[in-house]
């Protein structure tokens, strides 16, 4: 008969090869052929995008590629989906998000390019060469400020930068219960922003088998299953028994790396597109400006009440 585990403490396996240095990470990973891809981020906050010349960095040697939103939408590539679940007074505004800024960059970091090369090197010198003209408006840089009447807009399908609105609980009993209390203390809280910075940097190898027509996504990352079904469903359109989401060794996540992003498609689509492998590692720098993080551009509750009734 099987001895019985449930209820026991159980050893872990893995702690030998990490405390011994064999930890398995994407940046040890090497594909055969493999290229490199790196990001043309934006550095405004918010701004017009109104020409990308890449023509330079297109000739430099190594470089296989410069791409933009317009590659991505001439084969049909779909847009990020939204996947927060909230109980909204009115539907939340889900605006478009492409894996490369169409027509605005709306934050610090935002994707605008890609560029793949034989190195990583070369990718970031050739990225270094891309000359995107850039028209910032006027920007608000406060998210209580950004819901004022006027406010710079940033995006057409939010009127009044708010994309819901949500509420929880009995409103007449809690307004009641205020109604007779004896004091009554206001306080406003400022949701500070945070960037969870894992060890390991998010990381991906993108790899297409044009023989059986299917996708390879090795990650730094969570939720393999979810990634993988948002992959298929929305960005390329295709059964999700035809991509492979893997996940080795994660050193770190918090959270951050639940999530899909726009690298997660520009590997793939690349390595589709050039017929080899494409690795992208992120910097630190990058991690800070492009990864998720907590209270974004979101103002939870502009003040809170609390109440002590009297004594008996």
């Amino acid at each position: 008969m099987t001895e019985s585990r449930i209820g026991r403490s159980q050893r872990r396996l893995e702690d030998r090869r990490f405390l011994t240095g064999q930890g398995r990470y994407v940046d040890d990973v090497d594909m055969p052929g493999q290229l490199h891809g790196t990001v043309v981020r934006s550095p405004h906050g918010h701004a017009v995008i109104e020409g990308i010349n890449a023509a330079t960095a297109g000739a430099m040697p190594g470089v296989y590629g410069v791409f933009t939103a317009v590659d991505l939408d001439a084969d049909g590539i779909g847009v990020l989906p939204c996947i927060a679940r909230v109980a909204t007074v009115a539907p939340i505004i889900v605006p478009p998000r492409r894996a490369l800024a169409w027509d605005r960059a709306r934050h610090v970091g935002d994707p605008v390019a890609f560029v793949v090369a034989d190195t990583t090197q070369q990718a970031r010198d050739a990225a270094e060469q891309v000359e995107v003209a850039y028209r910032p408006p006027p920007a608000v840089v406060d998210s209580k400020e950004a819901l004022v009447a006027g406010a710079p807009l940033l995006w057409d399908e939010a009127p009044g930068n708010l994309s819901y609105r949500f509420e929880r609980g009995d409103r007449a009993a809690v307004e009641a219960a205020f109604a007779a209390t004896a004091h009554i203390v206001k306080i406003e809280l400022v949701n500070n922003r945070l960037v969870p910075a894992p060890i390991e940097p998010r990381a991906a190898i993108g790899a297409y088998d044009a023989a059986a027509d299917r996708f390879d996504l090795l990650l730094s990352g969570q939720g393999v299953h979810s990634l993988r079904q948002q992959l298929a469903d929305a960005v390329f359109h295709i059964p999700p028994e035809r991509i492979t989401v893997r996940a080795p060794d994660v050193g770190g996540g918090f959270g951050v790396k639940n999530f899909l992003y726009p690298e997660w498609v520009l590997v793939l689509w690349a390595a589709r597109r050039l017929g080899r492998p494409v690795k992208w590692v992120a910097d630190r720098g990058e991690e800070f400006v492009s990864s998720f993080r907590a209270t974004r551009s979101l103002w939870v509750l502009p003040w809170r009440r609390c109440a002590r009734r009297p004594a008996r």
